[in-house]
């Protein structure tokens, strides 16, 4: 967190949207950090407008999952399509996804904003698994505007103390706290592939009825 107030300071919005758009693509960049550090440096300083922060903080978001989602719909559905069946990614299973996303891809891309790491590649799986681009760009933009609005304001209004409080809750410092990170994230992954495992073949009858016919590489 100081490394990034260091660069905020000499380069300004520029950081807050590099951060924040780059990680929108998928790199693994504390994009979360950069916006809460500019809205602190602006409650505190007054180096940076508020209002400009929330306003970069939207776009870069937005426009760094646009990029993530055509990264994935060129490159993760063929990759699916011609190596899945390595993984055991079937043909059904992919439908599954996009099944998924298909109907609820909104609610999956708004949740993903507030959370590090699904951030950072839901654009990507968003494209693999073909969700309307449509709603998927209305989602992101609901989403980035919502989440910078949220962790900007409260920054802005509570300065260093919200930054603390921000960086202990999603454990963005320390050896423990990506430990921590860690367990949660398999525990995660472990309950979603239970409840699928348990209702993949209603689920993959559902997605067949949606998506009908053989799926084609582009």
């Amino acid at each position: 967190m100081h490394a990034v107030a260091h660069l905020i300071h000499t380069y300004g919005l520029l950081v807050v949207a590099a951060f924040i758009g780059l990680e929108g693509i998928g790199l693994p960049l504390p994009g979360e950090t950069a916006l809460i550090v500019g809205s602190v440096i602006a409650g505190r300083t007054h180096e940076l407008n508020i209002i400009e922060v929330i306003m970069t903080a939207t776009a870069a978001s937005f426009f760094g999952r646009m990029l993530g989602y055509l990264i994935g719909a060129k490159f993760g559905y063929w990759l699916l399509l011609r190596y899945g069946s390595y993984v055991r990614i079937t043909e059904s299973r992919i439908k599954l996804g996009q099944y998924l996303f298909l109907r609820h891809g909104a609610m999956i891309m708004i949740v993903a904003q507030f959370v590090p790491f699904m951030r950072a590649i839901a654009g990507i799986l968003a494209g693999a698994n073909r969700m309307p681009w449509r709603r998927y760009l209305f989602a992101c933009f609901v989403g980035a505007l919502v989440w910078s609005i949220f962790f900007g304001a409260a920054a802005y209004t509570f300065g260093r103390e919200f930054a603390h409080l921000a960086e202990s809750w999603w454990f963005m410092s320390g050896r423990r706290g990506w430990i921590v990170f860690g367990v949660v994230a398999v525990i995660a992954v472990v309950v979603f592939f239970n409840f699928v495992w348990h209702h993949e073949a209603q689920l993959t009858a559902k997605a067949e009825r949606a998506l009908p016919g053989p799926l084609e590489l582009p």
